[in-house]
């Protein structure tokens, strides 16, 4: 019999500038075996707790979880969808993984999960190689926006004149997932914004190009998986660093039917069946 899962707590993480980030942590029933940690970076304008079936099912697996919310997102700290400087996000999470790091024990594997947005800063932490990373999980990364030729040509030029403007990211929330109640959800979310500032945008815009040019030289073991039906960020830029990357070290996979929140979908047991195959191929119990 299963031990009954434990609630997951909350807490205040003060990162390295002083900001308070919300964090959430699933940690493991007592008596489990920890094969490992997962920290979970979400996505524009949501917020971790929106992972809680993601990290319930990790804890399944023998792995504690740890998810917060980033600056200007959630419960943390921080004008809505602003950015403070363009390194800010990558700072925190390399902030959240040392901090986690010290508190695991030694020898254990950390990984990082990333969707989206947050697999955008997720995979620029591991491309610039500050801090150590075990493992990474990129769900649906936004690698390439996407954008316009109108909205490549304001975040040449508004991140100058008024990095702090503020306006609507341009989320539809039906194209997060084909699941009615998934969007309903996350339309009725308090926590939920749909605000961005032009330094945050020119920061994904800028980020993408970046982690692509160094796949070639990946080293971190990396499991990829993208929507094929992608219509918030582009699928391209997930072909496009698989495509430079050592598939000895990237694993992908696109699912060609699903919208961009692979793990909300109706069908989502095939993308959680292939992160734990991933996992137990490569941290083995």
């Amino acid at each position: 019999m299963a031990p009954e899962p434990v609630e997951s707590t909350l807490s205040t993480f003060t990162a390295s500038d002083g900001d308070n980030l919300a964090m959430q942590d699933w940690p493991l029933p007592e008596g489990v075996a920890q094969r490992g940690t997962v920290v979970i970076v979400h996505g524009l304008g949501e917020h971790a707790g929106r992972y809680d079936h993601v990290a319930r099912r990790l804890n399944e697996w023998g792995f504690a979880v740890r998810g917060y919310d980033h600056y200007g997102h959630g419960d943390s700290g921080g004008v809505r969808g602003a950015l403070p400087v363009e390194s800010r996000f990558i700072d925190d999470l390399g902030d959240v993984v040392q901090s986690t790091r010290q508190r695991m024990n030694a020898g254990l594997p950390l990984i990082v999960f990333g969707h989206s947005m947050g697999g955008l800063v997720a995979a620029c932490l591991v491309a610039l190689g500050q801090v150590r990373v075990d493992g990474l999980v990129l769900s649906s990364p936004a690698l390439d926006a996407g954008l316009t030729p109108v909205q490549k040509f304001l975040l040449a030029t508004l991140p100058r004149i008024a990095p702090n403007l503020v306006v609507r990211n341009g989320i539809d929330p039906h194209n997060i997932s084909r699941d009615p109640a998934v969007v309903a959800a996350y339309q009725a979310d308090p926590r939920v914004h749909d605000r961005i500032s032009a330094r945050l945008g020119r920061f994904i815009a800028d980020a993408g190009p970046t982690v692509i040019a160094h796949a070639a030289q990946w080293s971190v073991p990396t499991l990829l998986m993208f929507a094929g039906e992608d219509k918030l960020v582009s699928p391209a830029g997930s072909r496009a660093f698989a495509e430079a990357a050592p598939p000895q070290v990237v694993a992908t996979h696109c699912f060609e039917h699903c919208f961009h929140e692979i793990f909300n979908e109706p069908d989502n047991e095939a993308v959680f069946g292939m992160l734990q195959r991933w996992l137990d191929a490569n941290f083995r119990r």
